[in-house]
Parts: C-alpha cells; structure tokens; sequence
C-alpha cells in the first residue's frame, strides 16, 4: 500500500515546474523578432535550441552551478603557487552546450570576419534563450565572442588564435591555449582607484623585445580561468590595449596571480576575481596609447549581450509568472482569469515584446554595420540607450514576476529569485547608466547629422503611433541644449522608447500602437499593470507571450 508524502494534507493547487518546452517555440514574439529581422532560415535550428535549453536537465544544471559555487586554489600543497579556480561539473557542462551551439563564436568566420547574413540575430535569440536557464556561464561566452572585434587590429594574433577560437570545443584544461581544442578569453579593464575611468590606470607595460612586461592589478578581472585576457596598461606612450594569456610562449603559467574571487550579489556561478601581474607576458593589440580605442570595439558588443541578457531574464520572470497564474486557482478561479492579475501580467508581456523586437532590431544593425553607413550610426547611437532601458528594466520587473507566484518566487527553491539577483550586473557591467547616457551624447556630439538621422527614421517608422512625434520633438530639442547632460537619462528613455516601439511596430502593429499608448503618450506608471488596456489586446498579449 502507497503510503501518503505528508501525514496531514495532499499537495495540490501548486503550478507544475517550467520545464521541458521548447523555449522557442511558446515564445512568439522572438519568433516574428528573429524573422523580422532576416532570421527566418534559422527556425528549426533555434527551435532544436529551445528544446535542449528548455529541458529540465539544463534547469537542473544551472541550479546546481550556482548552488556550488566557484573556489580559487592559490596555492598547492607544498606552498607553491597555483592560481586556479575549480568550478562544479554543472558549470562546465553549461559551457560546453554554449560552445557546441557556437554562442561564443557564430557570428565570425573562421578567418574572424564578419558573418554576414543573420549572424548576429540567430545567436542573439540562441544568447536571449540560455540566459533564460544560468546566465553567468554567458559571462565568458560573451567576452569570448567579443574579443575577436578587438583583436581584429592586430591581424597576425588573429590568425594564431581564431584555429582555436573558431571551434565548438569547450576545452577546461588548464593548459596553453594553443594546444587546446577551443579556447577562452576574458577582459580585465578597472582598477581600484580608476573605475570606470580607465585613463586612470596605473598598472605599467615596459618593452620585452617584441612583447611586453605588465606590472600591476585589476580590481574585477571576470572568468580568471579564460585562457587569455585582453587588459589595459599605460605603456610608453599611453594606455595600451594587451593580449596576456594564462601561459607564456615557453610553456610556464604566466605571472598573473589572483588575490581572491569576488562574493557577488548574484552571477554566482562565475568567478570575477582581483589579480595582481608581476611582470606578465603580454602582446600589445593595436597601436600603443590607442588601448581605449581597440578595447571599445569589444565592449560595444559586450553592451549589447547586456542587453539580450536582461531581455532574456525578464522573458524568464514573464514566462515562469504565467504558467504559475494558469495552474494557480484563488478564490473558485484561476490567477490567469482574475482582472487584476490580467492587468499585471499584459503589461508585463507589452514591455517584454517590445523589449525583444528592439535587442533584435539592434542585433539586425550589428549584422548589416559592415556595409551599410545607416545601420552602423543605428548602432553606435542606440546600443547604449538600448543597454540603459533593457539593463534598468530588468530588476523592478523580475521583482513584479516574484510577486506573481508570491512567497514561492521569493524562496530560493525557484528560478526567479536567481533570476532577481542576477539582474543588476548586466546595468552595472561595461557601463553603468550614466555612462551610457554619457556615451548617448558622446555619439550625438561626433557624428551629429548621422545621428539626427537615425532619429528621423525613428520618425518614419513610428508615424501615427501615439506620442511618437511629441517624443521625437523632446528628444531632438533636449539633445541640442547646452545642457543636456543633466537631463541626459529622460531623453535616453525616451530615445529607447522610441526605439523600441519602432522595433515593435516592425513585428507587431497593434501592440506597438499599445506601447506607445502607454510608454509615449503618457507617462508609464512606477507599477506594472496600473494602465488600462482593452480585454481583447489583454488575451492577444498572454496567448503571445505563452500558447
């Protein structure tokens, strides 16, 4: 005889888990984004994706990376340096799904060009969906992606590393990286007393034949077990830009000694560490004094895996607040059928389609930049107003989803709670607010007719939506004021605004026209759900969202 699990009471009235679906698939917004934007080709690729990110293993995979989290080995036995970090199976195992999927290189060639095509959105959807399942492994797997822009200036380094870097191998051997399968690469840019402002570094490179020496730290070096990094250091002739990987030419473990890993707020299951270089072996990358230059051309592509990334976790939050408010019954009725929770969860999905249709219109400029002068000045404009909005919008979102599932999205037994933690690092990550909204003028004061441009096609793509042209007015005029930097941020939001709306409206007309309604014309509430919208856009956005 079956003996009961509780001796007082059965279990019942709880959601099921969020589990093997095909994360593409339920989700038609990023269907009509990736096919808007030029992916079409790619459905059953992404849809095979979906599936295997969807599963329940990779759920259990990206629990467990994160419950056991990553441990610095700075010595061995005998007291010898040994500078390592060991991470859980689970976390390596996620790495390698990435690399298989080419999430870390896709949108190269072999030969570390451009792709071309829908490169750049077929592995956005690819980054949009992984990062729904763990997102700190997406750490390494973006600053690998990245690397090669800035790579690109130093065409024999290129060459000696895309064999390896082009591969789907995920190799974790802590060995040279060219004699591995496929390798990785990380970034190490701040200082403690510099920050953001990297012209402030002290960390120094002095000449060792055709390389270099480089004595100094990094307050936040990410991934310490990436087989290279690309850092910054003041070199003869200014601050320099340098390839220093994990292992010298001869074979021994390069002079990179890490201090200690960082207790983070969440991207628990990365490492970030502190590290300090005693006469590393480094190779420059692009021209001495020239090192913001190169690096910028990386960290506009790690800008916009920021984004994606926080797109990604509020899909998330939406998806899990969903499910659980149709499986969910209070008062004789099911959450999904009570007005109220109706309300909430519309909103939510309006911000989350418009959110999606804009990372992947960005995603459609980085592919078409190369050769098309209008998509390239989309780009440089937008990608940091759209990291400001998507980045910002994420943790009050993911708190909102929390609260749908009440004290089961608070509990740690769940994804969202992850989900809630991980959220501010894409915000503060390569850029905080300010300085994309610094960069957002920078971009309007060095190329002032490509970006009125950009903004009048903003016009023409949004004509007749609600408080479209009003806030094309604002954003114009509030641009041209000689002080614009102190109202900078409300002209960025309304610029992403736009954007996203414009994005939208290239998908999905009426609930464009919803967006604007809401985000435009008016002044969103501070409160998810505290807007009015019609009971039949009400269904059409849940059945959107999730069949």
């Amino acid at each position: 005889m079956t003996q009961p699990i509780f001796a007082t009471h059965e279990v019942f009235n709880q959601s099921p888990p969020f589990e093997d679906v095909d994360l593409f698939a339920v989700d038609r917004p990023l269907v009509a984004a990736v096919k808007a934007n030029g992916g079409a080709a790619a459905e059953r690729e992404l849809s095979e994706f979906g599936r295997h990110w969807g599963s329940a293993a990779m759920a259990d995979r990206g629990r467990v990376a994160n419950e056991n989290t990553p441990k610095l080995r700075t010595f061995d036995a005998k007291g010898n340096r040994r500078d390592q970090v060991e991470f859980h199976p689970s976390y390596h195992e996620l790495m390698a799904h990435s690399a298989r999927a080419g999430v870390h290189n896709s949108t190269w060639t072999m030969e570390g060009k451009p792709a071309g095509d829908a490169a750049e959105v077929i592995r956005a959807a690819k980054f949009y969906m992984a990062s729904q399942v763990e997102t700190g492994h997406l750490c390494p797997i973006t600053m690998t992606r990245a690397s090669v822009a800035a790579l690109a200036t130093e065409p024999d380094l290129l060459a000696r590393v895309m064999p390896v870097l082009s591969t789907k191998s995920y190799d974790p051997a802590f060995a040279p990286w060219w004699e591995k399968r496929g390798m990785t690469l990380g970034m190490g840019m701040t200082e403690k007393q510099g920050g953001t402002d990297v012209r402030a570094n002290m960390t120094r490179a002095v000449r060792d034949g055709d390389a270099y020496r480089i004595t100094g730290h990094k307050w936040f070096m990410s991934a310490p077990m990436c087989d290279a990094f690309l850092v910054l250091a003041q070199a003869e002739s200014g601050l320099t830009c340098f390839f220093m990987p994990r292992f010298a030419p001869d074979g021994s473990v390069n002079a990179i000694q890490f201090q200690r890993l960082k207790d983070k707020l969440g991207n628990r299951s990365n490492a970030s560490s502190e590290v300090e270089f005693t006469g590393a072996y480094a190779q420059a990358v692009g021209e001495e004094g020239k090192g913001i230059r190169t690096i910028i051309q990386m960290v506009q592509l790690t800008r916009q895996d920021c984004a994606i990334a926080s797109v990604g976790l509020m899909r998330s939050g939406l998806a899990h607040a969903l499910h659980h408010a149709r499986h969910r019954s209070v008062f004789q009725k099911h959450l999904a059928d009570q007005p109220l929770m109706q309300a909430v969860l519309s909103d939510m999905a309006l911000h989350v389609e418009a959110s999606t249709a804009l990372v992947m219109r960005l995603c459609r400029a980085f592919d078409r930049t190369p050769h098309d002068a209008a998509e390239a000045a989309y780009m440089r404009l937008l990608t940091p107003a759209i990291k400001y909005w998507t980045c910002k919008s994420a943790p009050a979102f993911l708190y909102e989803a929390m609260e749908c599932l009440g004290g089961n999205g608070y509990v740690e037994d769940g994804i969202l709670a992850r989900h809630y933690r991980e959220s501010p690092v894409n915000a503060i990550w390569e850029g905080s607010g300010n300085v994309m909204c610094l960069d957002v003028l920078r971009a309007l004061s060095r190329e002032p007719e490509a970006a009125m441009a950009v903004l009048q096609s903003l016009v023409a793509e949004t004509k007749g939506l609600p408080g479209a042209g009003e806030a094309a007015a604002f954003i114009g005029k509030t641009f041209r004021r000689a002080d614009g930097e102190r109202v900078a941020r409300l002209a960025v939001e309304k610029l992403a605004l736009l954007a996203a709306a414009a994005a939208l409206n290239g998908v999905a007309p009426r609930q464009a026209e919803l967006f604007a309604a809401t985000r435009l014309a008016t002044n969103h509430a501070s409160m998810y759900g505290a807007v009015e919208l019609e009971s039949g856009d009400v269904r059409a956005l849940l059945e959107r969202a999730l069949p």
